[in-house]
Parts: C-alpha cells; structure tokens; sequence
C-alpha cells in the first residue's frame, strides 16, 4: 500500500522512526499532549497503549483545578495550566483564553514501511473565541519530531495575536539545560545552566535569527556529551524574531517550547484570516552526535539539497575589501585558479557609488566608475578559467545616502516619521511594501539574466530596530521575514541553477527555515581557524558540514589579529565547504603550493565529509578536541585532532575515535599534508610509535574504547588521521 490517511478511530496513537517513538494522547476530545517523547518503545498494541497512559498519569494533588491538569503541545488555561501559555490573544479585551475541542484528527503512514514515522492532523475549535485550529505533529523518517499550528479567526471582529507557542514535553531526568549565545565574530557560544523550577526565556527581536538566540535550547541528563547521556532539544525555524523556553513547574512538568515572537499589534487577524506558525523541530538522541545527525540526514534528504560536489569558493572580501579593478581580480582569479579554485564571488563594492560601506546600498547597478565595461570582461576571465562566478547582494538593506533612498525615502522601515538610528550607515528597506518588492526583485533578476551568475553571497548586514511599515509605523518584522523568504523564492524559480548563501553579517542567520531556500551559511565574518573550531563545532550540531562555508584566511587573522600556520587554518576549513578569503597574488610559493595539496586532499575526501556521520570525542583534557566524519557504511573516517592550548598533561593520555563499526578492523593512519604533528617531541626527533605511513590496525571498539595515544601538539595545531576499514575484527 502507499502512504494513507486514516481518521483516527482511537484516542491514542504511536510513531515510530529511526530509534524513535512518539507517542500522542488526545483524550476527551483535547488537544494532543506527548506521553512519550524518546527512545523507541517498540510496537505497542492498543492495550499497551492505553497502559501507558495509566502508567503515566500524575497524582492530581495540589493543581489549580480539580483533577488532571492535561498539558497540550499547546497548553491552554482552561485545562488548568497555569504555565506559559500555546495562546496569547484577545477580541477587543475578550476571548483571551482559549478551550479548543478536537473536531477532527487524520493520521498519514506507510503500511508498506512501518518505523518510518507519520503525521498526525488535528482540527479544533472555539466556539466561544470564535477560533479554528489546524495542528500538525510529524515524526519524520530520521526521527524528529516536526509541528506546527495554525489558527484562523471565525468571528465577525479582529482578533488580535500576541504569541502562538508550541512546547514539547522532557522528563524529569533531564536536569541540564544547554543553549548557545554569542555576538559579531563569536557566533553560537554554547552555555549550560541547571534546568531548574520556574522559566527560563530565550528572546531574539533583531528581526534575524540573530547571534544571541537560542540556537538550539537541550535539556539532558547530568552531564551530557557528544557520544553519551540523553538529550532532547528544540528548534525555532524562523529568521525573525522568535522565543524559545524551557520551563519546569511544581507539577513535575518540563517543557521545551517555542515560537515566533511577535512585536504589539503585528498580527491582526479579521475575519476569515489565518496565522500559520514556524515550523518547531525536536531531536531526541543519546549524546549530542545522535541528536544532531537526525537534523543532518534530514536535510541531506530534502529534493533540493545540493547534489553536486562542493565547490572550492575563493571569496574577495579580504582580498581586496573595496578596492575593485579589473586587473587586480583578474591576477587574483589566475591564482585561484591556479591553486585548485572552482568558483569566484565579488564581494561588496561593484554597484552604485558603492566605494565605501556608507553609501550607495540598494542601488542595485553595475557601477560605470568601477567598471566601465560592466562586469562582463571578469565574468568571461573567470568564467574562461573554468571556474563559476558568484556575487555579493545585500538586498534587504539600503543606505540613506543612495539614488533609492532619494527617489523612495517612504521605503525605508521606520516607526512612523522617525527614522531608526542607522547601523554600519544603513537602514532596512521595507519588502513588505510591494512596490519595493517588485523594484529589487527586478533588479536582481536582470543581474542573474544579463551576467552568468551561479551564485548569490547574500548578506543582510544590520538587526531590525523599530522596523515599521510607512506611514502608519506598523510593526513589521513579520511581514519583512516572509517577504525575503517570497523574494528568495521567486529568484529560485526564475533562475533555479543559482545557489544562495545566507550570510548576515557573519553567522547571524542560521536557521532551518532560511536553508528551505539557501544552499549554506557563511558560519562567521572570523576566519581566524582558533575562533573557527568552536563557531563551526557548534553550527555543525545543526546543519551538516557541506552547508557550513568555511573558509582559509591569510596568515594573519584580519579580525584578531593572531598567525596561525597554513596547515592549522587549512585543516579547520577542511570540514565543511572549503574556500579561500586570502589575496593569493600576495602569497609565497610555498604557501601557494601547500595550499594546493589541501584543495587536493578536500577534493578527494569532499564525498566522505558531505555525506558521513560528523563525530566528536568526549576527550578529558580540555587542551585537545577530537572531531571527524565517518561514512555512512562505516567504509572509512576523517579525524582531526586539534590542540587548542597547552596541556596539563605531557604528554596528553590516549584519544578515542568514536563512531566506527566496534566489530570491523580498521587501519589508522596519519592523512597527508595534515600529518607532521608539529611539537616539541616531532622536533627534538622523539618519534611516536604508530606515527608512520603504515600506522596502526585495530578494531573499531578498541579505538572507540581504548583509543590511541595522541601526538604531543604546540598549541593551535592539528593533526588529521584517516581510518580505512581493511576486514572484520572477528576473522582475525
């Protein structure tokens, strides 16, 4: 049989998927509630079903009202949740607190491949409020859970929307939250606090995902780690603004929760009008690894996901900042060339009077001062070189000092006639309004029809301060989000070959509902390769490393000013979507050389790193980290080992490749250029005993388990070791 709906004939009901189950109570006609969210519980009958239930019903004593005090993944005040609540609105100071009752529910499943997950559709109503409700809980083939809800107003007068939240349940053993902060050049900074009694809200009103969000809110057992301890945690996938929360109450409930954070009057529903909710992603794993591969097959399983190998970018920001001529780029396209280079994108300053970052943004025209000839002569020098071109965009984005500004001054967002304080000089161009739409939608499309552009690097450079729609001083970040997204999708279905990056300012938007039409992320404007091993650690525990642009700088960082060898900058752009941003027409011809051995080695090993299982050891000595990929079949494995600082240890103890098959036979060895472990001991000639080209062959739950003795390191080096599975541990 294919995929079927059925209407649910039974109050309860079970998904399952990749080691998961969810388990959905809608009893008395309520609203879901999750009795279990976790590990798989396996096939369960109707009997068993209805003693969980039993099993897990709480001793009403001490609620608010009269017995149970059922919680919802929209919890509502009128079952006696006194907690935050699924629904904030009212009808003019009335029907602010709901009671849907289910009308209708609908579960879609695969009878031909039962244990790959489901949907349920659940359809409620208010008659009082006046209020219809349309949820959907999925639990996807990779075992997340994915919901959203949408409600649309049935009375005859607005209703006005304040905040529609979606929670999801955690037990209590989960006592440990983890959740990630951070600002420009140290993007998702993680920070772990007690889960304890009371609520703790994580809000982003920067009108982007932002670099103090959540990112993702966990809560796990004591001491979680990548490879141990339970661990669930939640996903808003929305780059606006958005709330994410966890929140423990008296009554043994713990909750993840989120949703879009919406500024006072922003959504008004009249009549007959709908709010759909972000999407809300949960992941369940046992260590962070587990809970982030989920998202990262998921992603990887999407129609749109890219399907080429990744090409090398070389990206000009730090080559040439503004200063655009032609023979310049071209020298530096030879050299990217040169080096292995498969793609090329002109940065900032090639439109308007743009000469500067004060000036001229949203003038969307091949500057005649900069190129005279447009840019066509590059696009043909590139492009005759065999590589792709690219270009930087900021569409969202306008200065003051433009001719669009001049000729549209009622285009800028702003809170009535009071303009915002400008940020790096620029203002936010209202796409809500749609005539600007259509202006820079024409533009862009002229762009990518005129010239043979592959790809967009597409910045949005300043948060959303008081962005209201002119004249009336709206609030606006909502419609502003769903307008890019419109734009972005247009763009796509004109010109579907283009691929798109989100970049903004750095890291700052990051999310799962940008990559529904982006094709990476620029991880952060810090290329500096130290500051890198955490930003890209931590954005890969959602996003899988060939959507994550990493990139080579030069010797000295631009943004800390710290030197870092060519192998420690190289071997952390490695994992994840290699590139350059480096004037390689001023590099020596050793540096040129060896970097070229790299793009060699990245090009050779891009199959395995963007498509594996992205580990990472619990390593005891904090001085070192060990991260890797291994293959989906368990075939081979990439390690990197990294020497963040000096040790307390001398040298430091053995470390543990994690995620290889424990029953295969495995040979591990140092992966050229990344292989001189350059320390004390390498130059005083005190050799590491495996350290050889035919290093060292042992099972895969001995190297998991035991480990090898890891190389004494200077600190901010690497080393990378490569393991080739050569038979079965068992017929040795």
């Amino acid at each position: 049989m294919a995929p079927h709906s059925t209407l649910l004939g039974s109050d309860i009901t079970q998904l399952r998927a990749a080691g998961v189950s969810l388990v959905l109570d809608l009893a008395d006609g309520g609203l879901p509630r999750v009795l279990h969210w976790g590990a798989d519980l396996g096939p369960l009958s109707r009997q068993a079903l209805e003693g969980l239930r039993l099993a897990l019903a709480p001793q009403p004593i001490g609620n608010p009202v009269d017995g149970p005090v059922p919680v919802a993944v929209l919890p509502e005040q009128s079952a006696g949740w006194l907690g935050t609540p699924g629904l904030v609105g009212n009808r003019g100071g009335r029907d602010f607190s709901t009671a849907f009752r289910v009308s209708r529910s609908e579960l879609t499943a695969d009878d031909e491949q039962p244990g790959t997950g489901g949907s349920l559709l659940v359809r409620a109503h208010d008659e009082t409020a006046a209020l219809e409700l349309e949820l959907t809980v999925e639990l996807t083939p990779t075992g997340l859970v994915r919901q959203r809800a949408s409600v649309t107003n049935r009375g005859e007068s607005v209703f006005a929307l304040d905040a529609l939240h979606l929670t999801l349940p955690v037990p209590a053993a989960a006592t440990e939250l983890l959740d990630f902060t951070g600002r420009h050049l140290r993007e998702r900074s993680p920070q772990r606090t007690a889960f304890t009694q009371g609520l703790r809200m994580r809000e982003n009103r920067t009108g982007r995902t932002g670099y103090d969000s959540a990112y993702l809110l966990a809560a796990g057992t004591p001491g979680f780690g990548n490879r141990t301890g339970e661990v669930w945690a939640v996903h808003t996938a929305w780059s606006g603004n958005h709330r994410t929360y966890a929140e423990r109450t008296f009554h043994a409930v713990s909750l993840l929760g989120s949703g879009e954070l919406l500024l006072s009057g922003e959504v008004l529903l009249e009549p007959g009008a709908s709010y759909d909710s972000p999407w809300q992603y949960g992941s369940w794993g046992v260590g962070l690894d587990e809970l982030s591969a989920r998202f990262h097959r998921r992603l990887r399983s999407r129609p749109h996901h890219p399907q080429v190998p990744r090409p090398v970018v070389v990206n000009t920001w730090e080559a040439v900042y503004f200063d655009h001529d032609l023979g310049r780029l071209r020298a530096l396209a030879d050299a990217a060339a040169a080096v292995g280079a498969e793609r090329f994108v002109l940065d900032d300053g090639w439109f308007g009077s743009r000469r500067d970052d004060r000036r001229g943004l949203g003038d969307w025209y091949v500057s005649d001062e900069v190129w005279p000839g447009g840019l066509g002569p590059l696009t043909d020098h590139v492009t005759g070189l065999g590589m792709q071109f690219g270009l930087w965009v900021e569409p969202e984005m306008i200065n003051e000092d433009s001719d669009l500004a001049r000729a549209h001054p009622d285009w800028i967002m702003a809170a009535g006639d009071r303009l915002p304080g400008p940020a790096r000089s620029q203002q936010v161009l209202d796409l809500g309004r749609p005539e600007a739409f259509a202006h820079i939608l024409e533009r862009l499309d002229d762009l990518l029809t005129t010239y043979p552009i592959s790809y967009l690097k597409w910045d949005h450079n300043r948060d959303l301060v008081e962005a209201g729609h002119r004249p009336t001083g709206r609030a606006g970040v909502h419609q502003q989000t769903l307008a890019t997204y419109r734009l972005m999708d247009e763009l796509r279905r004109r010109h579907p070959g283009v691929e798109i990056e989100s970049c903004s300012s750095g890291g700052g938007r990051v999310d799962l509902a940008i990559l529904e039409r982006t094709d990476r992320v620029w991880v952060s404007d810090c290329i500096d390769a130290l500051e890198r091993q955490q930003i890209q650690r931590w954005t890969n525990a959602l996003i899988p490393l060939e959507l994550m642009g990493t990139h080579v700088g030069s010797g000295i960082a631009h943004t800390t000013g710290r030197r870092h060898t060519l192998d420690f900058r190289a071997g952390t752009a490695l994992f994840g979507h290699f590139g350059i941003e480096w004037d390689l027409t001023a590099a020596d011809p050793e540096d040129l050389a060896r970097l070229a051995e790299w793009i060699v080695l990245y090009k050779e090993l891009r199959g395995l790193l963007h498509s594996g299982t992205a580990v990472h050891a619990d390593h005891p000595d904090p001085a070192y980290r060990l991260h890797g990929v291994v293959a989906e079949d368990g075939s081979e494995a990439l390690y990197a080992l990294v020497a963040m600082a000096t040790s307390e240890l001398y040298p430091t103890g053995p470390v543990r490749l994690p995620g290889l098959d424990p029953d295969a036979l495995y040979r591990v060895r140092p992966q050229a250029p990344g292989d001189i472990p350059d320390g004390n001991a390498h130059h005083w000639g005190v050799p590491l005993p495996w350290w050889t080209p035919e290093g060292v062959t042992l099972p895969g739950r001995a190297l998991a388990s035991a480990g090898l003795q890891a190389p004494v390191l200077y600190p901010e080096r690497l080393v990378l070791l490569r393991a080739t599975r050569v038979g079965s541990a068992s017929a040795r």
